[in-house]
């Protein structure tokens, strides 16, 4: 491996980061946060859209506008956050690894296994190493349970995890519902998040079994948009073909139980994301809501039960996404430990080899589910109102 960044802060010199991708997480989550952070210096931004370029603002460090990472150096760029469309996530990313620059991948990381093992290669190759957004794992509310589970549970038996959303549907009718570019809906998007968190949980384990659901009530409805995100209107005959929710039940190698739910829109009034954790020794339990919608109930509350007794956990409050800044606090340490490279290559390996196994049982569920419907006798009522037609 290369030789690694330095620690930096506010004090030594700060992380040159280059931005790829100028789409909506780039512009209103990584852009803003690592302009303000002390450890960091936006020193370029990659985009082939020269609108795009144009809307992004310079600052006292003279932002270099490009339109190709190959105009990029290992020299000049300590860091690649990349925030592509999800379809274009592996080839920049395994673009910038070969050129020796380390990459902060937004999630999906990944689309499917093989594009895992083209990122294994490309960060070998390039001696760099690749980082994953992993927001959700730094919220304050997420550590505290974390702790909780930790201290108070005793053996786990079984864990739950749902984000659902009221409305919320991203991009309805552009990439992000369209499966040749996005990989997935709901499972992909929120469910890596959900997946993200319970690793800290169980550890790195594998799964025995898996399997899983999806449907596609709300991902055509233009009223279940995301309206947070401001997306332009697209055509509306753009119609999704992903799932809005995704089910799944999955069993660990050493036998403990995980059911996991992540829907883009729903018939509840509110978004909430749960994560409820069962051990010998008692549960707890965080309701809280991941990620920016303004369509939550304010605040977090993590319950513990035992023996019948419900304790409230005290909880810090924290803004709204507060935990992308605590990630970037942890960057820099991450880029310097050299033990950093292959380990998000292999959380990575686990996430998409659940999801792929979630999807590969919905299908079947669905094949199945029509061959029922083809085989089954048609009623002699019918054939009678039929004969009577054609008469």
């Amino acid at each position: 491996m290369s030789t690694p960044v330095g620690v930096r802060g506010p004090d030594g010199p700060p992380v040159r980061t280059s931005v790829v991708g100028l789409g909506w997480a780039a512009k209103s989550i990584w852009l803003p946060r690592l302009r303000q952070h002390p450890a960091f210096a936006v020193a370029s931004v990659v985009d082939p859209n020269p609108a795009a370029r144009a809307e992004i603002p310079q600052d006292r460090a003279g932002t270099r506008l490009l339109d190709d990472v190959a105009e990029l150096s290992r020299d000049g760029t300590d860091l690649a956050v990349v925030a592509v469309p999800n379809h274009l996530h592996s080839t920049v990313a395994c673009r910038l690894l070969r050129m020796g620059i380390p990459v902060f991948l937004e999630k999906p990381v990944c689309l499917n296994s093989a594009e895992a093992e083209q990122l294994a290669a490309a960060e070998r190759a390039g001696g760099t190493v690749l980082l994953a957004g992993s927001a959700a794992r730094y919220r304050a509310d997420v550590t505290a349970l974390r702790r909780v589970v930790r201290q108070d549970l005793g053996e786990l038996r079984h864990v739950e995890l749902s984000w659902v959303r009221a409305r919320g549907v991203p991009d309805a009718g552009g990439w992000f519902t369209q499966r040749q570019f996005a990989g997935g809906g709901a499972l992909v998007d929120l469910g890596w998040h959900l997946l993200d968190t319970v690793g800290p949980i169980l550890g790195p384990v594998g799964f025995d079994q898996a399997v899983g659901t999806v449907s596609d009530d709300f991902v055509n409805d233009r009223s279940s948009q995301a309206a947070w995100r401001e997306d332009a209107p697209k055509d509306a005959g753009s119609d999704g073909d992903v799932e809005d929710t995704a089910r799944g039940f999955l069993v660990t190698e050493d036998g403990v139980s995980v059911a996991i739910r992540a829907s883009w829109a729903s018939h509840e009034p509110y978004d909430v994301t749960r994560i409820r954790v069962d051990g010998s020794a008692g549960s707890a339990t965080l309701t809280c809501t991941f990620g920016f919608s303004p369509n939550r109930r304010k605040g977090s509350s993590l319950v513990r039960v035992r023996d019948g007794v419900e304790t409230e956990v005290p909880l810090p409050e924290e803004e709204i996404g507060a935990e992308y800044l605590q990630q970037l606090d942890e960057l820099p340490g991450l880029l310097a430990d050299p033990a950093s490279q292959g380990r998000t290559v292999d959380e990575v390996r686990r996430t998409i080899a659940v999801i792929e196994r979630i999807y590969r049982s919905a299908r079947r569920a669905r094949i199945g589910a029509r061959s029922t419907r083809a085989a089954r006798p048609v009623p002699y009522s019918t054939l009678l109102n039929t004969e009577d037609h054609h008469a």
